[in-house]
């Protein structure tokens, strides 16, 4: 059942809960589960953005997986570099993916809710700056790869709204690990910047549309943030958010979907630890 109610207004909105870096090792069975179960009482879905895992593991996947799995509301994630480290990404999606979770790379799924059609655009990104501060294609082999990575990544962001926006969703996410914009790095040291985001990020959003973009990766750094072109941004590190999970409200109706938050009722758990 869709779990859906009106905003101040009376408008009609889909709730978005979401999370990133939450970090689970083989030693955290359990600790996010209680939370995530009142999710069907407050949410209509769940975004997961990237860093689930310390090492990337499938141990550590399956641990991922026992939390999300069966919890009443869909669950959608990407990626994050943590997730990467073991180089077995592939074998942590399928470990994911067995217990329900959309896991994107590039990719877009649509959820109905309420008879509408609500998509999420998904991919890890990558690093390289932000205007006017960033990496160039230039030089070595290594640095030339190093940025096309990032633009591959951008690239892929860009085709999977647009497909979003070819099924007619009436509200579109993005949903990244690395950050978009430097707005929700506010808190990091200037000098990673470069390393925890990318502006090709949001040249995608801002070309394809969204009405909210989420990230994670910026443990320091700063909740709510813009695009150049006006789209929402949130930095939803769990270190940043300091719950279970944030809560988002964007409106169903076609009007202006920009996002308005709700206290989520799920603190940390005294005994989460990032690892």
């Amino acid at each position: 059942m869709t779990l859906l109610g009106p905003d101040r207004t009376g408008r009609p909105v889909v709730r978005v809960a979401a999370v990133g870096d939450i970090h689970l090792g083989e030693d955290c069975a359990g600790l996010l589960r209680p939370a995530f179960e009142t999710l069907p009482g407050c949410a209509d879905l769940l975004l997961l953005a990237g860093d689930l895992t310390r090492h990337g593991t499938a141990a550590e996947a399956r641990v991922v997986a026992a939390e999300v799995a069966s919890i009443g509301v869909p669950v959608v994630a990407v990626l994050g570099n943590h997730d990467h480290h073991a180089d077995e990404p592939e074998e942590v999606v399928r470990v994911l993916r067995d217990a329900g979770v959309r896991v994107l790379e590039g990719e877009s799924t649509v959820l109905p809710v309420a008879g509408h059609k609500v998509g999420v655009a998904g991919v890890k990104g990558f690093c390289g700056g932000f205007v006017g501060r960033s990496a160039g294609e230039f030089g070595e082999p290594e640095m030339k790869a190093f940025v096309r990575t990032a633009r591959r990544s951008a690239d892929r962001l860009a085709g999977a709204l647009a497909e979003l926006e070819a099924h007619g969703c009436a509200v579109r996410i993005a949903l990244t690990h690395f950050s978009p914009v430097p707005d929700t790095l506010a808190g990091e040291p200037p000098e990673i910047y470069p390393f925890l985001g990318s502006y090709l990020l949001a040249e995608a959003i801002d070309a394809q549309g969204a009405d909210l973009a989420v990230h994670g990766h910026a443990h320091l750094g700063t909740e709510h943030g813009m695009t150049a072109g006006g789209v929402r941004v949130r930095n939803v590190a769990q270190p940043v958010i300091d719950h279970a999970f944030a809560l988002y409200r964007l409106p169903l109706d076609g009007r202006s979907a920009h996002p308005s938050e709700a206290s989520p009722p799920a603190p940390v758990p005294a005994r989460y630890g990032l690892g």
